[in-house]
């Protein structure tokens, strides 16, 4: 697998009207495709965030009858083109769901599912407040697909502040990252660019990673800013605050180049964590 590509990601402020959401989407999709993406990634989330988890939950489908799904697989297969589906609520149980994310290649079909392993339960400053495990369950499982030009691993959102998730993905062989979200403006403003570089640099792989944006008519604020970042941590691309799409050159031999200038992968060593506070105290040491 080689070769040089288009990635795309859009950028979308997805709210309570499903229809809505999938047709600025798709409108933003295929102009992407019109301009030379071969790959378009969708943020998390990217057709329905409802007001409140109990929506969230009674809106949600299993994956045969979910219409998001349905229409962008259509859309591959009539367009030809990769598509890296943010994240879609799948029903789990009668009060869970799976954020699940979605690889489907040119013909439609469904190459690689990824369900959201951490769930953003915080507490952030003046009562803005998370709870996402109240109605979704956790995935159990890393994922990485094969793209024609690389491997690809996927995780959503939350995910990207847990560093050893990502070096297990490229140490499985991805060269590329999809970090699709719907980032808080809050942690936003002090994290995105950050973190998001961070998981380029050390592990020397491409970032994809579209962002939702924007305040819904309930006040819930996203970041925007979806970036596209390269193995040294160079941002190619920033979406910035509105709605569009990114785009940008991918040479999977960069991801070679980069990890042969900074062989980090390769130094890995195993060692024994330090011991917790509280079995520290146990044992009745003092510090000198």
């Amino acid at each position: 697998m080689s070769g040089t590509f288009n990635v795309a990601c859009i950028q979308n402020c997805a709210a309570d009207d499903l229809q809505a959401n999938l047709g600025e989407t798709e409108a933003l999709s295929r102009a992407a495709i019109a301009a030379g993406a071969d790959l378009v990634c969708l943020p998390e989330c990217f057709s329905l965030i409802e007001v409140d988890d109990r929506r969230m939950l009674k809106a949600s489908t299993d994956e045969p009858r979910n219409p998001a799904l349905q229409r962008y697989r259509a859309l591959a297969a009539e367009l030809g083109t990769w598509f890296l589906l943010g994240s879609i609520m799948i029903r789990h149980t009668a009060d869970k769901v799976f954020n699940r994310s979605f690889a489907i290649d040119p013909q439609g079909n469904i190459v690689a599912r990824y369900n959201k392993v951490h769930l953003f339960d915080v507490q952030l400053s003046g009562g803005e407040s998370y709870l996402e495990s109240g109605y979704v369950a956790p995935g159990d499982s890393a994922v990485v697909c094969d793209l024609p030009w690389g491997r690809l691993g996927m995780s959503v959102c939350y995910d990207l502040r847990f560093a050893p998730l990502y070096r297990a993905l490229a140490h499985a062989g991805a060269e590329f990252l999809s970090i699709p979200a719907a980032f808080t403006k809050t942690t936003g403003e002090a994290h995105w660019h950050t973190l998001v570089r961070a998981r380029a640099i050390e592990t020397g792989s491409f970032v994809f990673a579209p962002n939702q944006y924007g305040t819904r008519h309930w006040g819930r604020a996203t970041f925007g800013h979806s970036l596209i970042v390269d193995p040294w941590g160079e941002v190619l691309a920033d979406g910035g605050e509105g709605p569009g799409y990114i785009l940008a050159p991918i040479d999977p031999a960069q991801v070679t180049q980069t990890r042969r200038k900074i062989p980090a992968l390769q130094h890995d060593r195993p060692f024994a964590p330090p011991a917790r506070d509280d079995a520290r105290r146990g044992t009745g040491t003092r510090g000198l």
